[in-house]
This record gives C-alpha cells, sequence and structure tokens, in this order.
C-alpha cells in the first residue's frame, strides 16, 4: 500500500497546545506525523469498491492517544498505537465522546474491542483546496494523572482511524490505523487542556 500512498502525494502534519485555564497558550509540538499503510488499505477499497459501500465509513473520525509510543512505531507498516489509553483513562467527561470499536490490522485480521475518542464533524474542516484539518481537544478533565500499576504515564502517541472502510458487518466498527506520531511524554493534568490540530494534505 506504500506506493498507492505515494502516488496520492498524502502527507501530515500536527501542531499540539497546552490551552490553560487563564488562557495562556503554549505549543509544545509542531511538525510532520507518518502516514501508514492503512491509508493505502482504505483508500484503495475506496476506489476499487471492494469495501463499505457506505461513503460514512471512510471517514477519519476517531483517535486513539497512548503512552507508550516510541520512535520505532513511526514506520509505514505501524498499524496499532503501542499504549492506546483504556475508556476509563480518557475520563468521564461529556466534552470526550469516547467510542468502542474494532481495529483492523488488514482485511484477515482484527482485534478488541478498543476504546477511541470520538471526532465530530464540526472539528473536521477544509483549510485548503487539498487539506483538511482535524481538531482533537483533551478538556481539563481529561486524560488526568494517568497511572499503570503504580507507575505515573505521560501520553506520548497519537493516532487517527479511519471508521469502517472494510465494511464489516461485526457489531462494532473496524477501524484502521491512517496516520501516527510519537511525541516526548505530556504529563496531562486538570490545569490545562491539549488541542490537537492535524492537518492532512493529498
Amino acid at each position: 500500500m506504500k506506493n498507492f500512498i505515494e502516488d496520492l502525494d498524502v502527507k501530515g502534519h500536527l501542531q499540539i497546545t497546552k490551552v490553560f485555564t487563564n488562557g495562556r497558550q503554549e505549543i509544545v509540538f509542531d511538525d510532520h506525523n507518518i502516514i501508514v499503510s492503512g491509508m493505502g488499505l482504505g483508500l484503495s477499497y475506496l476506489f476499487s469498491l471492494s469495501g463499505s459501500q457506505d461513503i460514512l465509513d471512510y471517514q477519519i473520525d476517531r483517535f486513539q492517544v497512548g503512552v507508550s509510543g516510541s520512535p520505532a512505531a513511526e514506520v509505514s507498516s505501524t498499524y496499532e498505537l503501542v499504549g492506546p489509553l483504556s475508556s476509563t483513562e480518557y475520563g468521564d467527561n461529556a466534552l470526550l465522546y469516547v467510542v468502542e470499536g474494532y481495529h483492523a490490522r488488514d482485511s484477515q485480521y482484527y482485534q478488541g474491542p478498543e476504546s477511541y475518542g470520538y471526532i465530530p464533524p464540526h472539528k473536521v474542516s477544509k483549510v485548503g483546496e487539498r487539506s483538511v484539518r482535524y481538531t482533537i481537544t483533551l478538556d481539563k478533565d481529561s486524560c488526568n494523572s494517568l497511572n499503570r500499576d503504580g507507575t505515573d504515564m505521560a501520553l506520548n502517541e497519537i493516532g487517527l482511524f479511519m471508521k469502517n472502510p472494510l465494511g464489516s458487518k461485526l457489531a462494532l466498527d473496524n477501524s484502521v490505523l491512517v496516520a501516527y506520531r510519537y511525541f516526548s511524554g505530556i504529563e496531562k493534568t486538570e490545569d490545562f487542556s491539549l488541542v490537537f490540530r492535524w492537518t492532512i494534505n493529498w
């Protein structure tokens, strides 16, 4: 699928901003991201009409954040986050809508269910003739004070997912990772929100 992505010249850019409760903003990350082979898988199903027959299944409408990312995961073959959060770790806040779903590696393999943050349509905007921006906000009450087995954890990876391109008839959507990025650890607290502005260009 790598050549398919390269032929379309799909690229991405991610900016992460801390927004403090007093209104102050601090950009903590601003760099390209990795478009992974799942993008090619999803688009090939779309263009060949061999996947889902519902165009909405090809939307990039969910994300995961995690705590175990590494530069080694920034390769086109990556199909999952290293340490994605559970639904309870996202936090019980109505401003962040968490959905459950399966996770496809390819047309023959899936796992889960797992938890995903939902990206509502009003957080997706066209910013150029061939650019779309996804705005993801972890508000001040989300993903705070993460701890696993007595160890404090910091957010350090994020991925974008296509909803259900394979047209799976499972009870839950079978999503595909299309973009991934590792970043230096951010210990999330209630003192600030984290805003991810992720732009995909083609």
